[in-house]
């Protein structure tokens, strides 16, 4: 007899408490000529950038110069405890996510942070069952190159995040598990080992969010460029020749286009410690 396959995450067929109206959302990304842009940076190569958006802004991070992957760190602006939750995110939406899923705060507030309104990559598995945007892995970091190759190595996603967010008085404690934009990575079926293959990203394309609330959002240009060679390992060299910067775009929304919506509140429960003994 076959057991029952319990599905924590939404499905979009089903109506239920996740469910959300995809029409608002799919009319922000359609209408182009009522979003006005507020913030255009470019992010060099190997570096990373943190930048402030408002609740109702729209974020786009472009591929200005061809495939490159990025890792993008969430917190709450006004209470930086609140921050992105890679884990549940990836049991709520999956593994890996495009336009209408949702990336969620950590406990004890469980809310969408950003609803993704636009995506650019494909979303058919490749060869080998790799998709893109990619909740499997994390940030690439120096304790990872000295435990590998005992070696000293300041160029990576963690490092580049950490610098990022310094002036916004957060540390390398504040970094957390990310979403690597642009990446396509996979879990081998037979070992379920992790794997990365080269982002099939093209100059000019895109991904797109919602600021569900008041952000501080960060992002790494990966040291490792479009991951078409690797950085570690015992025939490592140095990918900077397929590294390539990324465009930040934020935009302002026509009012008119927000209308009806309101911010997500925190799941409220009434303790995690217990009943009140002083009832």
């Amino acid at each position: 007899m076959m057991a029952t396959t319990m599905r924590l995450y939404r499905d979009p067929d089903v109506p239920g408490r996740l469910d959300f109206d995809r029409s608002f959302y799919r009319h922000i990304a359609d209408a182009m000529d009522r979003r006005r842009l507020v913030h255009d940076h470019t992010v060099p190569i190997r570096s990373g950038y943190a930048w402030p958006v408002p609740a109702g802004g729209l974020v786009r991070i472009v591929a200005i110069e061809g495939p490159q992957v990025c890792d993008l760190n969430l917190w709450n602006l006004n209470n930086p405890r609140e921050r992105f939750w890679a884990a549940r995110t990836r049991q709520l939406q999956g593994a890996h996510v495009t336009t209408f899923d949702r990336l969620w705060s950590c406990l004890p507030y469980l809310r969408p942070m950003i609803t993704i309104t636009n995506d650019t990559l494909p979303t058919e598995p490749t060869a080998n069952g790799g998709r893109c945007h990619d909740l499997l892995g994390s940030r690439c970091d120096p304790y990872l190159y000295k435990l590998l190759d005992d070696r000293d190595y300041d160029v990576t996603c963690h490092n580049n995040l950490s610098r990022a967010i310094a002036p916004y008085h957060l540390t390398e404690l504040d970094v957390h598990d990310v979403l690597n934009i642009f990446q396509v990575t996979g879990l081998d079926p037979v070992h379920e080992i992790y794997f990365m293959e080269p982002s099939p990203a093209k100059k000019g394309d895109f991904f797109e969010f919602f600021a569900e609330i008041d952000l501080l959002c960060a992002i790494s240009t990966c040291p490792s460029g479009d991951l078409s060679e690797w950085g570690w390992g015992p025939e490592q060299s140095d990918p900077v020749a397929n590294c390539r910067p990324l465009g930040v775009e934020v935009y302002e929304l026509d009012d008119g286009l927000l209308e009806g919506w309101t911010q997500p509140q925190p799941v409220r429960i009434k303790s995690v410690y217990g009943p009140d003994l002083n009832a």
